[in-house]
């Protein structure tokens, strides 16, 4: 099977080297390409500099948009899987052949790794396991279905998935949107645990309290709709 790992980079020059290196020697058998979200850093000059498989877009299309980039690009290479990888070095590759393989044999559309399933690794903070633990709970209240980690990046899906969200995928803070969509549309979602690490270098894009109200009503109300679509 073709498998790829989507890395969207935004002002990541700290961390890109990094997050190559661990793919190329812990996820054997996995090619990446990586979404330079127009940086605002020399992200795509260490990317050439060091020969990189890279996708550099011309206008910042924010997260959303350079997943399905990502995954747009994966759907016309032919890849059977694709997992999200984010180029800040939170994610660890070794998972990525174990959940390839619980993805295949559960017959998932997709997998979730969770930070909460075993508790190890990286929790995040306070404020942000609460805001959490609200979509987990929003997500079960309007499907009947537990996603303990509706936030994780770490995502990977089958052929199937990433035709559709090569089609159409959401544009801000997409992960609890895309998650919806999916259930909504009767696809398989599970989860399976992994540890995280924390951000190691950059910040994160709703670090600011103004962000994190506008991040927590946006995608309430984009869950909301895609529930009622």
């Amino acid at each position: 099977m073709k498998k790829i790992a989507i890395i969207p980079a935004y002002n990541e020059k700290d961390s890109i080297v990094k997050t190559v290196n661990d793919i190329l020697k812990n996820a054997p058998g996995f090619d990446y390409v990586i979404i330079n979200d127009c940086s605002k850093d020399n992200t795509m000059d260490i990317c050439l500099y060091n020969g990189f498989n890279v996708l550099n877009l011309p206008i910042n299309l924010g997260i959303g948009g350079a997943v399905q980039t990502g995954y747009l690009y994966a759907y016309r290479n032919g890849y059977d899987i694709a997992v999200q990888f984010d180029g800040d070095g939170q994610h660890d590759a070794s998972y990525l052949n174990k959940m390839a393989d619980f993805l295949v044999e559960n017959e998932a559309d997709m997998v979730i790794g969770s930070r909460f399933i075993d508790k190890e690794g990286f929790q995040s903070s306070k404020l942000r396991r609460a805001g959490i633990n609200y979509f987990t709970k929003l997500i079960k209240l309007l499907s009947g279905v537990t996603i303990t980690d509706p936030t994780s990046g770490m995502r990977m899906c089958n052929k199937k998935t990433i035709e559709m969200f090569a089609n159409e995928y959401p544009r801000d803070y997409p992960e609890p949107e895309s998650t919806m969509r999916l259930i909504r549309h009767k696809r398989k979602v599970i989860e399976m645990p992994v540890k995280m690490r924390a951000r190691e270098e950059g910040v994160s894009s709703i670090s600011s309290m103004k962000n994190q109200v506008y991040y927590m009503i946006k995608v309430t109300l984009a869950i909301l709709i895609e529930k009622i679509r």
